[in-house]
């Protein structure tokens, strides 16, 4: 098969290896010649082209799955709205009705629930931040698309924080040096490892396209899936387990030092729906399991 990745970063390098070891041709769209040169030394074929310069889409060929997981790069010029909608609509327009699946990369910054719901793809999504209004709003990019009838299969991930190898450990340096760390411990941390990630996005390809999962609300309605580990878990205990990991013994919080788009006690995601109709097990199902990987690597 033919896979194009719209945002081949930190997980969609982990998807075209894997889709490459299956014999899949993959290729990868860039605004860089450098991380052109870096994608051709892993076997994927490189694109140059913009989301936010939709004429530098033009050549962008057939495929039969296209997966958009374009990250926001704060060296850019552009604005999270400028790449998240307007570049996600330039990828639509030139690739909703010529390819077969459309995989898309979300967020779970789209709920707004800040005391400690439970969530699901079912919950209410009333977002406070600006980031999680892009998201949704990036949503029903591909909800009026699948209505429309260009896209024919669609499938949006909304992804809980992705942590792994050089992701997530930025606390790392505080927490050895006894650094108090901002925002609430009791509030909760909604989590996936980054190579359960690449495995859910697989599985979603590889469901079949008559599948009812691939309409889980309505006929007209793309599948939904909320990606998280199986146990949401509150910051207290995340950091210190890292730092038990780190050989540290007291992790200090400073509940006064707001976190970066944390409010209250956040929320609690459950990936029930995941695990049923996908049949994904994870290889990291709690931080127990994956915080030791993402240190060692």
């Amino acid at each position: 098969m033919r896979r194009l990745i719209v945002g081949c970063g930190y997980l969609g390098r982990r998807v075209a290896k894997r889709w490459l070891d299956g014999g899949d041709t993959v290729l990868a769209v860039t605004r860089s010649e450098e991380h052109a040169a870096t994608l051709r030394e892993l076997g994927i074929e490189p694109l140059i082209g913009d989301v936010t310069q939709p004429e530098s889409l033009v050549a962008l060929p057939e495929c039969d799955t296209v997966l958009h997981a374009v990250g926001f790069d704060r060296s850019a010029t552009a604005s999270k709205r400028e790449v998240y909608v307007d570049g996600f609509r330039n990828v639509l327009d030139q690739m909703a009705s010529r390819c077969d699946r459309f995989l898309h990369i979300s967020s779970t910054s789209v709920y707004g629930q800040e005391n400690g719901e439970l969530v699901d793809e079912d919950s209410p999504c009333e977002p406070q931040h600006e980031s999680g209004q892009i998201c949704l709003e990036a949503e029903r990019l591909v909800c009026e698309r699948t209505v429309s009838g260009e896209l024919s299969a669609a499938t949006i991930l909304r992804l809980a924080g992705i942590y792994g190898p050089q992701r997530l450990l930025t606390r790392v340096e505080a927490i050895r040096q006894k650094q108090p760390l901002p925002g609430n411990p009791d509030a909760w941390l909604n989590l996936i490892h980054v190579d359960d990630a690449a495995e859910i996005v697989l599985a979603a390809a590889r469901v079949p396209k008559t599948a009812s999962i691939l309409r889980t609300a309505s006929p007209v309605s793309p599948a939904l899936f909320l990606v998280s580990d199986d146990l949401p878990i509150q910051r207290r205990t995340y950091y210190e387990t890292l730092a038990r990991l780190l050989g540290v013994d007291e992790v200090r919080f400073d509940a006064n030092a707001p976190a970066r788009h944390t409010r209250g006690l956040g929320k609690r995601c459950t990936n029930l729906r995941l695990r049923e109709q996908l049949n994904v097990a994870l290889r990291y199902p709690t931080i127990v399991d994956g915080l030791p990987h993402a240190i060692a690597e």
